[in-house]
């Protein structure tokens, strides 16, 4: 006898025991619910998604945080009253965790009033790792403070008290934060369409925001809890408005997944490409030259200019042509490609002379000037596809507040690349770029990446085109995906203006993830530029353009590496491969013959002339990550030979140079990770 599981009709219930009815003599409504596992079973309409959780297991109704029914995620008291597909949300999924820190940056919010009642919001969102929330109150916050707050957020944690969501009309909300005298809350509101939109308020205890939810189902399900560090931020990141204090924290259902994440926040800081990249001597930022404008050192610009050596030579192999375009172009350029009206907030002002009416504009993308290259000539059928590649320097103002060392920039290379295909070339071109996106991962030692393939959604005023060659790009690039047996997600609505893409999510090291390489179908930027190729059958045609750009943004790219080996780069990329260390200045001239002989085979190396003791120069060298030392003494010189030391390894012995250099001639050519 089928078994169907009821609720109370009247109100949701939390905890107790679940009502248990039966198929015989029942004139309660059944609905059918499907489960993850595809499995289906009948409960009575109206139950609740909590109790339908507890009848597969308590365990389940007590790690579950909310519910997803039919792909839209809902509080777990939610009622079902239809048949549905069913998900459980527990903090292992990512939307878990997201509502798990949005629920907390809430309960925050709560201890902060609760602190200092003069408190007002801004916005709290959950973000890739915790949450923060940006407030205003009349003093300036310090880390003692944190601890107090931290502290009253486990003390309202233990009341247990529930996420209650109220819909409210907007004259409601207006009048509740105007007598509560918010008018960060207020400014969000007014720019709500109260007829097209639902507004919700939720009620945690005695403290009630302005939230489109889905919340935990009580503020006790937050146990453990960390508040890391403030900063400054604008309200809504423009520097004409006040500056908040933004709290940022992180929370975990269990005590252990804090800790472990406290040891990974140590380690990052030890990590941090700002901190290493002062201490490496390989890049810095003067506010004497500007915000966000980074300069190469000499060890930097090797590192760079060794990673654009590398993508060229494997650019080469795949048939792309390099091309250099200028710094700037005329306005009228952006406006076409529609760079400028949709980016117009984050680019430079433009640039007018008093004698001339053109204005130019210092350059957002570089695709714009890859058009103009592809429409200088005819062009046929025989002569696509055309692959141009460069790294060509874009500039966007971006706030100042969201700078971030080279992982947030106003100046930086991208390396670009705008293929011009045939409609039957397409798919083959994107697989083509997908394998050279995976090989430079590989190269780099990124073995952990998947793939998001960002579509448009509803909202038609983001895009441009037509939506039929929108549904057959996206068709296009998913197809490809599966042609190369990507890991992939789709994500509606992060599709670029022009063009669905295929956006490459590595995880490094510590097991973050960075958003890094990018390939995109773009039907909407040959219409806009009329690009043409005749046909076989003689009449013209529009070519597809592909963007492709495996580092990305080079600056962030280079800033995420440097995190990801902490500053000890493999061989191949090290700025220096190998430092030359004499004893004492007896040995210098020796040590001057040796590092000539490595220049000479192509080897970046160092001498060490300095008349500082051998133990102090061994760990200076060794504090510069250098991959290896070369010592060189009396016995050395009298042998002809040379001593080696390897990062954190120490001595390795005593080699013939031409044997040593074999060794390090194989290891760069091969790329090889075996310092790591």
């Amino acid at each position: 006898m089928q078994k169907v599981i009821g609720s109370n009709p009247i109100e949701p219930t939390f905890t107790g025991e679940v009502s248990v009815f039966f198929t015989k003599k029942n004139t309660m409504e059944n609905i059918t619910l499907t489960f993850l596992d595809g499995n289906s079973k009948e409960f009575a309409k109206g139950i609740t998604a909590f109790e339908v959780a507890k009848s597969i297991s308590n365990r389940l109704a007590d790690e579950t945080l909310a519910v997803e029914i039919n792909g839209k995620v809902k509080e777990l008291y939610t009622k079902l009253e239809s048949d549905a597909s069913v998900k459980f949300l527990t903090f292992e999924e990512s939307k878990g965790k997201e509502i798990y820190w949005h629920s907390t940056s809430h309960l925050m919010a709560h201890a902060v009033q609760t602190i200092y009642p003069e408190a007002k919001f801004g916005v709290g969102p959950a973000i890739e790792n915790g949450f923060y929330y940006d407030i205003d109150i009349n003093s300036k916050l310090t880390e003692d403070d944190l601890k107090k707050i931290e502290d009253k957020m486990l003390e309202l944690s233990k009341q247990q008290n529930i996420f209650e969501r109220k819909e409210v009309s907007k004259a409601e909300a207006l009048n509740f934060f105007t007598e509560k005298g918010d008018q960060y809350k207020l400014e969000i509101i007014s720019e709500i369409d109260g007829e097209a939109e639902a507004i919700s308020l939720y009620n945690e205890g005695n403290f009630t925001d302005l939230c489109t939810g889905p919340h935990l189902p009580n503020a006790g399900k937050i146990k453990n809890v960390k508040l890391l560090n403030i900063s400054g931020s604008y309200w809504r990141g423009n520097e004409k408005n006040k500056q908040l204090q933004r709290i940022y924290g992180i929370s975990f259902p269990k005590k252990k997944m804090l800790e472990d994440h406290l040891i990974l926040l140590e380690e990052a800081k030890k990590r941090d490409h700002r901190k290493l990249g002062r201490e490496l001597e390989l890049f810095f930022i003067s506010p004497k030259i500007g915000s966000g404008l980074p300069v190469w050192l000499p060890k930097g610009a090797v590192l760079r200019e060794t990673l654009e050596k590398y993508l060229r030579e494997e650019q080469t192999k795949r048939g792309y042509l390099p091309v250099v375009t200028p710094h700037i172009g005329n306005i009228n350029l952006y406006k076409t490609s529609g760079h400028y009206p949709y980016y117009k907030e984050s680019q430079f002002p433009t640039i007018k002379f008093e004698d001339s009416e053109e204005e130019y504009l210092l350059k957002p993308m570089n695709c714009p000037h890859h058009f103009q290259i592809y429409a200088v000539k005819p062009r046929s059928y025989r002569d696509l596809p055309i692959r141009l590649a460069e790294f060509g320097t874009v500039y966007r103002y971006e706030q100042s507040g969201e700078l971030n060392g080279l992982t947030r920039v106003r100046c930086f290379a991208v390396d670009d690349s705008h293929m011009f295909v045939r409609p039957d070339q397409l798919k083959e071109e994107v697989c083509n770029v997908i394998e050279l996106i995976q090989a430079v991962f590989t190269t780099m030692g990124f073995k952990d990446f998947t793939t998001q393939l960002s579509f448009r959604d509803s909202n038609v005023e983001k895009y441009g085109g037509d939506i039929a060659l929108w549904e057959k790009a996206q068709q296009e690039i998913k197809e490809a995906a599966d042609i190369m047996k990507l890991d992939y997600f789709v994500a509606e609505g992060e599709a670029a203006f022009y063009g669905p893409k295929i956006d490459f999510m590595v995880k490094d090291a510590l097991g973050r993830k960075w958003q890094l390489g990018t390939v995109q179908i773009d039907y909407v930027m040959p219409e806009r530029f009329q690009l043409e190729y005749i046909g076989s059958d003689g009449q013209k045609h529009r070519p597809v353009v592909i963007h492709r750009a495996p580092f990305g943004s080079l600056e962030r790219f280079i800033g995420v590496l440097i995190e990801h080996f902490a500053g000890d780069f493999p061989l191949w990329l090290a700025p220096y491969q190998t430092v030359v260390v004499p004893i004492s200045q007896n040995y210098v001239h020796y040590a001057s013959e040796i590092t000539k002989v490595l220049k000479e085979r192509g080897i970046r190396a160092e001498l060490d002339e300095r008349s500082e003791k051998i133990g102090y120069k061994i760990r200076d060298w060794e504090t510069q990550k250098v991959p290896y030392m070369i010592i060189v003494g009396e016995k050395e010189e009298q042998q002809k030979v040379i001593s080696v030391r390897k990062h954190k390894q120490g001595d390795l012995g005593t080699f013939q140079l031409e044997n040593f250099l074999a060794q390090l001639e194989e290891e760069i050519k091969n790329k090889i990770f075996n310092n790591k």
